[in-house]
């Protein structure tokens, strides 16, 4: 089957232009959703069957902390080298590695039977999982144009989504009736049928053997300033940490992405403990959030396309995006308090849709600010910085849920994003001068 020619990829921006030039770049993006989903079903498997296990082995709030966050530990440190290590190997081969690298070992982490070796598990999950963010950010940086790259993020941060969704519902069933270590099997084997697909649609712009001219020219046009980096012959990391704008897209991602994790990892806990829920109503209902995130994902991405297209710069509109997203985000604040299950959730859903809309965002900021050949180390970076934050929120979580309640911390994730948001504003200076009188390092 030829992927590419004329038509619009599902979900695509249609306009003439996009339906005349071709649309391999929508396949490859559809083919990262798949691969997000899948990441995340992995990912949750082991925190929608949390209250069945901790059960079990009599595992406490503390030692859940320790078992995800040996997971955000390695996540955290592969974000950052993994970055490297993709703009070194380029995408095709390095989201292969990745995929084999986590598959194999969710499927592993169903023999676990401590937490010693829940943790250990959880701690290579995140040497592969790791690899899978800076890897699509990279990949829409070399194939989407500017005014597609924010539509074209949402897509695949979407499956984020779709992937802890599907697993709310999925995991607890097969647990249920095959028994939990079945359900890593499960999760686990997906990967591997993934990867057909990913070899068979993914290839270097320049080397693909389905892409038109057309698609090419228009990708290429939309690529100002690829090679600034790579002419001035600055070492890039000293280039990089000088550069306030990484600093304002690690501190954006620093103080929200521990927000995602908390509710990403905590909530089908938080339904067993605080609202009573047994795994098949977690199964019932604990997917809507992740629903609703898929949403704030298309909401943020398409309203920042739509700001474009009306006259502002794109950092602008990315900026009030952001500002927007805040105002959901608050109505985490009161879901702990609320005397009814069903409206906590109902408030915990709106909260996930606007940080869902803000992470689009913070997602897009590398690839739109930095040329092709860094933007995987600005995302590893970045992300590097906000998963060890992540772990010490965890960390926090469990020891406060132990000795007081979740309040506090529904309380700081839904504060957190306000403060990302003015680092925003404050660090990030879209117009960077190049060096004048370029020398080599």
């Amino acid at each position: 089957m030829k992927v590419s020619g004329a038509g619009n990829a599902p979900f695509a921006p249609s306009s003439g232009k996009s339906s005349s030039v071709g649309r391999t770049r929508w396949w490859i993006v559809w083919t990262l959703f798949c691969s997000t989903t899948i990441n995340y079903i992995s990912r949750q498997t082991f925190s929608v069957l949390s209250p069945m296990i901790a059960s079990q082995y009599h595992l406490s709030h503390a030692d859940l902390a320790k078992i995800i966050g040996a997971f955000q530990l390695s996540y955290a440190l592969t974000w950052l080298l993994g970055g490297i290590f993709l703009d070194a190997v380029g995408t095709r081969i390095g989201l292969t590695i990745a995929v084999i690298w986590w598959s194999a070992v969710n499927i592993a982490m169903g023999f676990a039977r401590s937490v010693a070796g829940f943790a250990a598990m959880r701690f290579m999950l995140g040497i592969g999982e790791g690899l899978n963010w800076p890897g699509a950010s990279k990949t829409v940086a070399e194939w989407f144009p500017n005014e597609e790259r924010s539509v074209a993020v949402a897509i695949f941060d979407s499956g984020s989504s779709v992937g802890g969704a599907l697993a709310a519902i999925v995991i607890p069933w097969i647990a249920i009736v095959f028994g939990w270590r079945w359900s890593f099997v499960f999760s686990g084997g997906l990967g591997f049928v993934w990867l057909f697909l990913w070899l068979y649609v993914y290839h270097p712009l320049d080397r693909h053997p389905r892409v038109s001219p057309e698609e090419v020219a228009l990708i290429r046009a939309g690529h100002e300033g690829v090679e600034v980096i790579q002419r001035t012959g600055i070492s890039r990391w000293t280039y990089l940490l000088k550069d306030r704008n990484v600093w304002g897209i690690v501190l954006g991602r620093a103080l929200t992405d521990p927000i995602g994790w908390f509710y990403v990892f905590w909530l089908p806990q938080y339904l067993s403990d605080a609202r009573g829920f047994s795994l098949k109503q977690i199964a019932l209902f604990a997917w809507m959030p992740f629903v609703a995130a898929d949403l704030g994902n298309f909401t943020g991405g398409y309203l920042s396309s739509y700001f474009v297209r009306r006259g502002m710069t794109v950092f602008q509109a990315r900026f009030w995006v952001c500002v927007i997203s805040c105002v959901p985000i608050l109505a985490g604040i009161p879901a702990a308090r609320v005397d009814s299950a069903h409206s906590a959730l109902i408030l915990i859903c709106f909260a996930l849709w606007g940080y869902a809309s803000w992470s689009t965002m913070g997602l897009t900021l590398p690839s739109d600010l930095f040329p092709q050949d860094v933007v995987g180390t600005v995302t590893g970076f970045s992300g590097f910085a906000a998963g060890l934050a992540s772990v010490f929120f965890t960390f926090v979580i469990g020891v406060t849920v132990d000795r007081f309640s979740y309040r506090p911390a529904f309380l700081v994730a839904g504060l957190l994003p306000i403060a990302a948001t003015v680092c925003l504003k404050l660090l990030i200076r879209p117009a960077r001068p190049l060096p004048e009188n370029p020398t080599s390092a």
